[in-house]
C-alpha cells in the first residue's frame, strides 16, 4: 500500500482528501475517507443486506439523507472508509463506540460491508486491515464485531460472515439466542472480538491519549 496525501479529481470535489492506492490487484484499487456524498452509492450496497438478507436486522433501508446523517456522525469521532476500483464503491466499513461510558473509550464495534457481486475479491480483507490500522493509531486496543447468526442456515442468513471475521483474527465470544426475528423466523446474534495491541496498564500512557 501506498500512502497519498492526494486524490483523484473526483474524490476532491466530494470533500475527501486522503486515499490510499492499492496496487498488485488486476486494476488500481483506493481506499480513502468517506464523505456524505457518498451516501447513495453507500446506500446501495447496504439496502441490498436490509431487503435481501438477515445479516442486518434493520427491516427497511434508511433513506439517502438519514444515511448521510450516519456517516457524518460517525466521521466526527471514528473512521468511516470506502474501497473504490475504478471510481465505483465496492466495499465499506467503519467502527462505532462499543458503549457510550467512558471506560470503553479503548474498545470499539466494527462493521463491513462489499457489494453483493463483489464479494471474495478481498475488498473485505482490504477494508478490515485500513481500519484497523487508522484506529490503531487512535489509541483503539480492541475490537468487536456483532453478527447475525442462523440457528439453522437458510436463504436469508449463513455462517459466512463469523468465517470471514475468524479468518481476519477474531474469535466467538458470546451468543444471544433468538434475539433477531426477521423473514418470519428467528435468529442469534454473536460477539467476535479481536485484541489489536498490548493492553496499557499505565494511567499515564492511557491519559496521555
Amino acid at each position: 500500500m501506498v500512502l497519498k496525501h492526494t486524490c483523484y479529481v473526483s474524490f476532491e470535489e466530494r470533500g475527501c482528501s486522503e486515499s490510499i492506492t492499492i496496487r498488485g490487484w488486476c486494476s488500481e484499487v483506493v481506499i480513502r475517507s468517506a464523505c456524505t456524498a457518498d451516501a447513495v452509492h453507500i446506500l446501495h450496497i447496504y439496502s441490498y443486506y436490509v431487503e435481501s438478507t438477515a445479516i442486518s436486522f434493520e427491516y427497511e433501508a434508511p433513506t439517502p439523507e438519514e444515511f448521510a446523517r450516519r456517516i457524518a456522525g460517525t466521521l466526527e469521532r471514528y473512521p468511516y472508509i470506502v474501497v473504490e476500483e475504478k471510481g465505483v464503491i465496492k466495499g465499506y466499513a467503519y467502527a462505532g463506540p462499543l458503549k457510550d461510558r467512558a471506560a470503553y473509550d479503548r474498545s470499539c464495534e466494527v462493521s463491513i460491508y462489499v457489494d453483493q457481486d463483489s464479494r471474495g475479491a478481498g475488498y473485505g480483507r482490504a477494508l478490515y486491515e485500513e481500519l484497523e490500522k487508522r484506529l490503531k493509531e487512535m489509541g483503539i486496543l480492541n475490537l468487536y464485531a456483532c453478527i447475525a447468526s442462523p440457528i439453522e442456515e437458510d436463504k436469508y442468513l449463513t455462517n459466512d460472515s463469523e468465517h470471514f471475521h475468524a479468518h481476519l483474527g477474531f474469535v466467538k465470544v458470546g451468543e444471544f439466542h433468538r434475539c433477531g426475528y426477521k423473514f418470519g423466523r428467528w435468529y442469534n446474534m454473536i460477539w467476535m472480538e479481536k485484541l489489536i495491541a498490548p493492553t496499557i496498564l499505565s494511567h499515564a500512557a492511557l491519559t496521555d491519549r
